[in-house]
């Protein structure tokens, strides 16, 4: 297979960089966007994990910004995240101020069927931000590389454990598993424990349950500054700003690039219309100061994709992302 072009900043920054700046400067505030008073976030999965925190942090730069006057939060976990889509499927005709928040897992979790519902089912408005992987240990672990990890893979495959904050499967096995088999381990023989989101993930490496964390970069910034985990590496070919002491896998010799994209859903009964005002200010608020800090804290990449090109890019990612999974034999 070559090189993961979907997984690739290449493929999920570059291109939706090109269509962000082409589309507009982010200048003058959309009119559609006025049309938004309120937003009510449905974050398919639990506290202190990814989507929570790309959700309120949204809110908070919207607000902040006088963009939105007001932004309520609705955690809802199960099914892999299938509960929130059935969610907002079933009761679409009163969701008309309500998006969810998604990314990269409803396409790896439609594929395996984790729930029977894909992107299709929902209205997409925007991919609005980007985050690299990485992998993490706690301070006092022996491993000081993630070459450590790989090698003790290698050596005994039940001797680590991964974990993640999505199911067997899902997107944070699938990084840790394409990891390893690129630093010439066997990515079948990768022990996963799975966690309902970021937040118990974390529990679950600083409790002694695991001794690796696979998650996105933002979620583990904190906590490497208190102290309390050591990033391994982040899935970029080069350091990144976000976190510059942190080795990429490039430099460490693992040819394993990735970055996750989040956006946002609509429900499927939504106009077109509402559609295009919430895609309208989710691209006002990317010119934000409050956006801006949102985005540094979080280790976020800069990334706007309104809702045709978010569509097309979610249709090709299922096929290249399907592609990889096959590949690691997590589909047949």
């Amino acid at each position: 297979m070559n090189k993961l072009t979907m997984f690739s900043r290449r493929g999920f920054i570059a291109a939706a960089t090109a269509v962000a700046v082409s589309t507009a400067a982010f200048g003058a505030i959309d009119a559609k966007a006025a049309e938004i008073n309120e937003i009510h976030f449905v974050i398919p999965g639990g506290a202190g994990g990814g989507w929570d925190g790309t959700a309120r942090g949204t809110g908070e730069a919207l607000t902040k910004s006088g963009l939105v006057g007001t932004a309520s939060y609705e955690n809802m976990s199960g099914g892999g995240g299938g509960k929130a889509i059935a969610y907002m499927i079933e009761a679409a005709d009163r969701l008309d101020n309500t998006l969810m928040v998604n990314s990269t897992p409803i396409i790896v979790r439609s594929l395996t069927g984790v729930f029977p519902q894909s992107f299709r089912d929902l209205t997409p408005i925007a991919a609005v931000v980007a985050e690299y992987a990485a992998f993490a240990v706690p301070a006092d672990s022996p491993y000081q590389s993630f070459t450590d990890v790989v090698n003790a893979v290698k050596s005994d495959p039940s001797s680590v454990k991964f974990g993640g904050g999505s199911v067997r499967g899902g997107m944070d096995h699938i990084v840790a598993a394409y990891a390893v088999q690129k630093g010439g381990g066997d990515a079948k023989q990768v022990k996963y424990i799975p966690y309902d989101a970021g937040g118990k993930a974390i529990a679950g490496l600083l409790s002694g349950e695991t001794e690796v964390l696979s998650t996105g970069l933002g979620e583990l910034l904190e906590l490497a500054k208190a102290g309390q985990v050591r990033i391994l590496a982040v899935t970029s070919k080069e350091r990144i700003e976000a976190a510059p002491e942190v080795p990429s896998l490039g430099e460490l010799g693992i040819d394993a690039e990735f970055v996750n994209w989040r956006g946002y859903f609509g429900s499927p009964t939504l106009s077109a219309d509402k559609a295009d005002a919430y895609a309208a200010v989710l691209k006002d608020v990317q010119a934000t100061e409050a956006w801006e800090t949102v985005r540094k804290r979080n280790g976020w990449e800069k990334i706007y994709k309104p809702r045709a090109e978010f569509s097309s890019f979610m249709e090709n990612q299922e096929k290249v992302v399907g592609d990889l999974m096959r590949e690691l034999g997590f589909l047949k």
